[in-house]
């Protein structure tokens, strides 16, 4: 079974989400389960900074040797950092998916819909 963290929330797409920090900001990447479904990755391209998102839309991808994957925003929001580092090491989400491997960062809109997200149980249920 793949690692899923309990101190994160789960979409059911694959993607994780930290806890919000003081300025209402969650650190958004992908689970162990779809890092491994994808195989190794060579390419991210980032959601843009700034950019308001809401739960469901595609705000960026990963191409792997095997395939290209959607990345899907978990919850509403703002776009306020990406991780520039997995330019040069796009491998990090392989290695270490829940801490060098995050994606991106999103300050919660006021009904970001992060309650709605799928707790570790739930999503181990879910993940296979």
């Amino acid at each position: 079974m793949s690692s899923i963290p309990e101190d994160l929330k789960y979409s059911s797409e694959h993607e994780w989400v930290g806890a919000p920090n003081d300025d209402n900001v969650v650190r958004i990447g992908i689970t162990d389960f779809a890092q491994d479904a994808l195989g190794e990755v060579v390419y991210v391209e980032h959601p843009e900074v700034g950019a308001a998102v809401a739960p469901g839309d595609v705000v960026g991808e990963v191409e792997s040797t095997k395939s290209v994957s959607d990345i899907y925003a978990p919850v509403a929001g703002e776009i306020v950092t990406v991780n520039t580092a997995l330019d040069d090491e796009p491998q990090a989400i392989n290695a270490a998916p829940y801490e060098g491997g995050w994606l991106f960062e999103i300050r919660l809109a006021e009904d970001s819909g992060y309650g709605n997200l799928l707790s570790a149980e739930q999503y181990s249920q879910n993940a296979g």
